[in-house]
């Protein structure tokens, strides 16, 4: 298996889990074949093989050839995997990412944030603060000024470093 391989199989099993990573696996066997094939192949129904390689379409990280059957007349389509596509996927998904990491970042940086020292999982900025007279909503306790600086260093730090991966 080439490292391309790898990463396709781990691109498929984010988009479709397991059944994604066999589907992969048998066209990486068949180079081409029909979706019937490769549900025979990877052991996969038939219908979810089709619903994976409608993703993975959508991805541009699988073709297909639309061939019609002179028996019946009917259109089979072949698939093929595309790993030259699968550096465009990734890349693209940076991109999305870092713009989240972005709006993240941004919001964190103008928002004043107000914990509970009781409740762990209370954090509320400080428009949503000032509404509950700075109480906690589920146990009534003062709550705290507390500092996001970590939290804007940390998000900056992954930001560049997914703006260095994106500018090899």
């Amino acid at each position: 298996m080439t490292p391309y391989d790898d990463e396709l199989i781990k691109v498929a099993g984010l988009l479709g889990e397991e059944d994604a990573t066999k589907i992969v696996t048998s066209l990486m066997k068949l180079k081409e074949a029909t979706d019937e094939v490769i549900a025979n192949d990877s052991g996969v129904r038939i219908n979810i093989v089709r619903k994976v390689l409608y993703k993975l379409y959508d991805k541009a990280l699988v073709s297909c050839t639309r061939v019609r059957d002179e028996k019946t007349g009917w259109f089979v389509f072949y698939w093929k995997l595309q790993p030259e596509q699968l550096d465009a996927f990734i890349r693209s998904r940076k991109r999305k990412s870092v713009d989240k990491l972005k709006a993240r970042l941004e919001y964190e940086k103008l928002h004043s944030f107000f914990t509970c020292n009781k409740c762990s999982n209370i954090r509320l900025p400080f428009e949503e603060a000032i509404e509950t007279v700075f109480k906690c909503p589920k146990c009534s306790e003062q709550l705290v000024e507390c500092d996001n600086s970590k939290i804007i260093d940390e998000l900056s730090k992954v930001i560049q470093k997914l703006e260095d991966e994106l500018s090899d």
